[in-house]
């Protein structure tokens, strides 16, 4: 039976347990709740663990509302199983970090796993647009149920990390270079996103709001309060919900285009059944940053031409990475972990070789100290009138 609401709101203003589950409570009831969950059925959480920061940095999924959640689980007779794969080494050492400074053990302590099982495994995903196999992380097909639970960000390549973009996290952490070489077109990286999305089907997706990140995210961003848990059946409805919530237009986000090239999310937000008022929450100053124009989304395969006029659009105005001297301490991570190669350290220093950048923002988004920025061209500028 379908559900009356396309996406739910509700009100979460702290990371207080009570707030958080009463809040979990609230914005799930409209969408049937916990109903489907039945004894021993086993329930991957996927968070959002990009990186080791701690939750007040606002990069991840918080742990008070993951704690919320493994309680809610358990108390239908769920074994809860929480995890990713942050950017980085898929293996115990490295994931027990994250874990850490993500202050996760605390729900450990609820009844849920932390997941330990760093297998990967290969799939043949033959209804795909793009990614026709891929290697994905085991723990989350050997769940029953996948449950979603993102954060609302700020991002370099896609506009937003929100639903859709946390299921990149089933990619292996060493990975992720290698598939952002492999797409290095934001269309064909969002339509690789979507076909994730597709593939594993999680039956809920959870939106974390009540902290988002806004400026140079989705890990140097600054925290910004929006007291809002948002949750749907369908991450691309979400995400346009959560991008309306932010002020991004959906053109600005490949991934909402890439959905609509499919007919799985409509052209616009009024056409959601929204439970809750959305628009108390909405930040329209929200600080975004610049991702490819809707020009760039042309059909799937495209003549000649419009290849060849999306290559010259994006290179006269898609956003690049460029790095802040005043910021830079040298340390070569951006250089160490570039897929295209494109940067040098010189003078210890990292040099962007711009014939070779495919601006994946690999680096923006994993500078330990926010010394990558996003910035558009001069012709982007201009056009925009913004400066």
């Amino acid at each position: 039976m379908p559900m009356p609401y396309d996406v739910s709101v509700a009100a979460c203003g702290t990371y207080a347990p009570a707030d958080c589950r009463r809040a979990l409570e609230e914005v799930l009831e409209p969408l049937g709740g916990l109903a489907w969950v039945k004894p021993g059925m086993r329930v991957a959480v996927k968070a959002n663990l990009v990186a080791g920061m701690a939750p007040e940095r606002a990069a991840t999924t918080h742990p008070a509302l993951l704690l919320a959640l493994t309680q809610l689980l358990r108390e239908r007779g769920a074994h809860v199983v929480i995890g990713d794969s942050p950017g980085g080494l898929y293996t115990a050492a490295f994931v027990e970090k994250i874990y850490k400074a993500a202050g996760l053990y605390p729900v450990e302590a609820a009844g849920a796993e932390l997941n330990r099982n760093f297998a990967q495994a290969q799939a043949v995903f033959p209804q795909a647009y793009v990614a026709k196999t891929f290697c994905y992380t085991q723990y989350l097909t050997e769940a029953d149920a996948v449950i979603n639970f993102c954060k609302l960000k700020s991002h370099g390549m896609m506009g937003m990390s929100a639903a859709v973009k946390n299921l990149f996290g089933a990619i292996p952490g060493t990975l992720k270079p290698e598939y952002h070489f492999r797409y290095p077109d934001p269309r064909d990286f969002a339509r690789m996103l979507v076909d994730l999305n597709a593939y594993f089907r999680p039956v809920l997706h959870i939106v974390d709001a009540v902290m988002a990140m806004e400026g140079n995210g989705p890990t140097q961003g600054t925290p910004r309060p929006m007291g809002a848990l948002l949750a749907s059946q369908s991450s691309h409805q979400l995400d346009l919900a959560c991008a309306w919530l932010i002020g991004l237009e959906r053109s600005r986000v490949p991934t909402l285009e890439a959905a609509l090239e499919r007919q799985w999310v409509p052209p616009k937000v009024e056409d959601l059944r929204i439970a809750g008022d959305l628009a108390r929450f909405r930040a329209a100053d929200f600080q975004k940053l610049e991702t490819p124009s809707s020009l760039l989304f042309r059909g799937r395969r495209g003549t000649g031409w419009e290849k060849l006029q999306g290559k010259l659009i994006q290179k006269l105005l898609g956003a690049r990475p460029q790095v802040s001297p005043e910021r830079c301490i040298g340390c070569g991570k951006c250089a160490g972990l570039c897929p295209a190669k494109a940067i040098v350290m010189t003078n210890g220093r990292p040099d962007i070789r711009r014939a070779a950048c495919i601006r994946c923002f690999c680096c923006q988004e994993f500078c330990p100290v926010g010394a990558m920025e996003v910035r558009r061209t001069a012709i982007a500028k201009i056009l925009n009138r913004q400066e």
